[in-house]
């Protein structure tokens, strides 16, 4: 008997079994891929209508609501302070500070900065769980006006959507108007005007720069990163954004008062290429990014008034680009089930 003979045995009733299972596994693919085509299609079709936005500012956005239903929750009467202001009267300190403090590639991209999305989908990888941010003013613009604050991926797919339609129909200083004006800035305060007031009793329109930074450092996390919160965190987060403003070249740095916040910091602020010192990596790669937007504004002739961007080669590569983003968040999902 031939030294395979024993092996042959087993060998045909596990063939016959993978040929059984064959077949399972492919439904099992083909199913899946339904569904996921499926989830797609419902959400793009569902999507609400921004077009509205063209010319009417929203009266509430979904955040609000949510806020009202929790204070509501806690016995308490819900606190709006908002008082709408149009994208002209903001003072350029306060949308420089948020442009390079929350999405310094705002006037280039059209919706998704997919560098900052691939790093997201890393690290959530890494950790097993979705956590960070990474998203674009106009993916946080629809977060705030449709969606929900989770972090699940049907909502993120549906943030993508409505992200990719607002830059197809609004300028993109209409998207900045909207977001100054709809965001939360502390318990109850929303949009730039209200904040002014509240935290610098001032109009937004005369702004200073180290105020400007102060409130731009709140928007990640506006009831902690708080002056009235917690000083000295706020304070931290509002040197940063001063870092970055100066960097872009917007700022002085003796003007911004930034000659003691470095000391010993092992930065230098001015002139970031070949000149910023380590801070940190997430610092260094921020100023660079800065610089590049500071370069693309003046490039593209933004100024301080209200500027509109050039017309996209093609919308419709976009769309298919954002959908291929949201199956790839559908299939990291079912991955991790």
């Amino acid at each position: 008997m031939s030294r395979w003979g024993p092996a042959s045995a087993f060998a045909a009733p596990r063939l016959r079994r993978d040929k059984k299972a064959g077949p399972y596994v492919l439904q099992g693919l083909l199913g899946a891929i339904a569904i996921a085509f499926a989830v797609l299609a419902y959400s793009y079709l569902t999507l609400p209508d921004v077009r509205l936005l063209k010319t009417n500012n929203p009266q509430t956005t979904a955040f609000m609501e949510l806020r009202a239903a929790e204070a509501r929750a806690k016995g308490q009467q819900p606190r709006r302070a908002q008082r709408w202001v149009a994208y002209g009267r903001v003072s350029p300190n306060l949308t420089r500070a948020v442009l390079v403090a929350e999405d310094d590639l705002f006037w280039q991209h059209e919706g998704l900065d997919f560098d900052q999305l691939q790093e997201s989908l890393a690290l959530d990888w890494a950790r097993g769980r979705f956590t960070r941010g990474g998203s674009t003013i106009t993916q946080q613009l629809a977060k705030n006006l449709y969606l929900s604050p989770s972090k699940n991926p049907m909502r993120k797919l549906r943030e993508l959507l409505i992200a990719r339609r607002l830059e197809a129909e609004l300028k993109k200083a209409r998207i900045l108007e909207l977001y100054l004006n709809v965001i939360e800035w502390g318990d109850g305060i929303y949009g730039a005007q209200a904040a002014a007031r509240r935290y610098y009793a001032k109009p937004v329109s005369d702004l200073e720069p180290a105020e400007a930074a102060g409130l731009a450092a709140m928007i990640p996390n506006p009831r902690r990163i708080n002056p009235l919160v917690d000083p000295r965190r706020h304070a931290r987060a509002q040197r940063r954004v001063l870092w970055l403003m100066a960097s872009a070249g917007y700022i002085e740095r003796d003007a911004a008062g930034l000659a003691e916040a470095v000391r010993g910091r092992g930065v230098e602020v001015s002139g970031v290429r070949g000149h910023a010192r380590l801070l940190s990596p997430l610092v260094a790669g921020s100023l660079e990014r800065a610089a590049n937007l500071a370069e693309a504004m003046e490039a593209r002739g933004f100024g301080s008034g209200a500027p509109t961007r050039a017309p996209s080669p093609d919308w419709r590569f976009a769309d298919y680009a954002a959908l291929a983003a949201g199956a790839a968040l559908v299939a990291a999902a079912v991955l991790w089930l």
